[in-house]
């Protein structure tokens, strides 16, 4: 189930490489990747949580809300990071030319499938 929702995700997104449903333990739940790009998904996944953790943390100290999406630029690829439920998120990872406004919609539009999935 979670594989052909996060398959959507990167098919309909352009220039997406791949996905990973991940919990803030690291511990990945599902994944699709479309092209191999020679990065592994899951690991930066793992990297990415503990990063997701202190923005979640400092959000909390600073009493503005909890963190809903999250994105991070490098030289070759773009990962946008949307968390879907507590102590759950998706990562979906872009070429530079993917389709970063799409991407974001299509992890929303996605998010309550992934939930009820997660139940």
């Amino acid at each position: 189930m979670f594989k052909e929702i996060l398959k959507r995700i990167v098919n309909e997104t352009g220039n997406a490489i791949g996905a990973v449903l991940m919990g803030f333990d690291g511990i990945a739940i599902d994944q699709y990747l479309h092209r191999e790009e020679g990065l592994d998904l899951q690991v930066m996944a793992i990297e990415y949580s503990t990063v997701l953790k202190e923005i979640c943390h400092a959000a909390e100290i600073l009493n503005i809300g909890t963190m809903e999406e999250v994105s991070i630029r490098t030289q070759d690829f773009t990962t946008i990071i949307r968390v879907i439920a507590e102590g759950y998120f998706v990562a979906l990872t872009l070429q530079q030319d993917g389709n970063f406004g799409k991407g974001r919609y299509l992890l929303m539009r996605e998010q309550n499938a992934l939930v009820e999935g997660l139940a």
